[in-house]
């Protein structure tokens, strides 16, 4: 076991991967002699040359774009686009192209391509930066949109990624990339999708997120804990596929759920798990499902980001809230 900050295991991952399966490429923009703008491409041009760890132009398009190429000409590409708020410039490529591939070509291409990109706020980024749109891509079938919280799940959930026959989006927290650190294992292993992880176990409520949001709701499970209210934390790790068996045990045992995330909140993700639980666990529920999410506003400036995201105490207020609730 080795103790990785999140940008570690992720660039570990990458190294063994490429050395595993000499199909696996590398492009985007300043992956290559810059190692990245996290560095979490470092190194890999000097071990795996220029044609397997391609610098891109600025057009997040032709790096979705040429990525679709390569996999259906069976190489197996890891796209990087510097931040998920710049999808936006090839959303057209990934959501028209990559993720209904395989349909349009009746099985033939199912495309074995990952995208990497980092989001979410706590960092103060300028505009674009931080903007989580997940849901979004939730909207996009044929795309498996990944969330990992944990060092441990950078590495196995990129490591299931790149192997998985079917394109992925791999959305990392940017506060994640060095504040998050944890014992990984040396050897190879890889985290299933579709298998939530429950992060903290607790009797009296369920709290639901993703991604960074796991640590915020930990770091509320910890406040909560001290006025005698005990949390379950569940991490869902993939948006899709999701894990709609355990999201419904997870909630089903408590009776009572907040979901956090830091997408705004008209029809975040969140919506998604509320109307999931209920069809899956109504008549278990004993308070409304509530969510502590982002505003419906565009992202603010840096310096007063931290009203606009989620924060610890919102999550615990909100949380009193619901295990009150009669």
């Amino acid at each position: 076991m080795s103790t990785m900050t999140m940008i570690e295991a992720i660039r570990a991952t990458l190294h063994a991967e490429m050395r595993r399966d000499d199909r696996v490429t590398v492009l985007g923009q300043d992956v290559g002699q810059l190692g990245g703008v996290f560095r979490a491409t470092a190194d890999l041009r000097d071990e795996f040359g220029s044609s397997r760890v391609v610098d891109m132009p600025l057009a997040e398009a032709v790096i979705a774009g040429s990525a679709l190429g390569l996999a259906a000409s069976g190489m197996v590409p890891v796209a990087e686009i510097q931040f998920l708020g710049f999808t936006h410039q090839g959303f057209h490529q990934i959501a028209s192209q990559v993720a209904r591939y395989r349909y349009r070509s009746r099985g033939r291409y199912p495309l074995q391509l990952t995208i990497r990109t980092p989001f979410g706020g706590g960092v103060r980024t300028p505009e674009l930066h931080s903007d989580a749109l997940e849901a979004q891509f939730v909207q996009s079938p044929g795309l498996k949109v990944v969330m990992p919280a944990t060092a441990y799940d950078a590495k196995g959930l990129l490591a299931e990624a790149i192997r998985d026959p079917d394109p992925v989006l791999f959305c990392e927290p940017l506060r994640g990339y060095r504040m998050v650190k944890g014992e990984v294992p040396d050897e190879d292993y890889t985290v299933g999708f579709g298998r939530a992880r429950t992060a903290r176990q607790g009797s009296d409520v369920t709290i639901v997120a993703w991604s960074a949001a796991v640590q915020m709701a930990l770091g509320a499970a910890d406040e909560l804990a001290r006025q005698g209210i005990d949390a379950t934390v569940l991490d869902l790790r993939t948006l899709v596929p999701l894990d709609v068996e355990g999201l419904a045990e997870a909630v089903a045992a408590t009776g009572r759920c907040v979901v956090v995330h830091e997408a705004p909140l008209s029809a975040g993700f969140g919506a998604e798990v509320v109307a999931t639980l209920q069809d899956e666990c109504f008549y278990d529920l004993e308070a409304p499902v509530a969510r502590v999410t982002a505003p419906d506003t565009p992202y603010p400036l840096a310096g007063i980001e931290d009203q606009y995201l989620p924060s610890v105490q919102r999550v615990v207020d909100a949380t009193i809230r619901t295990v009150n609730q009669v």
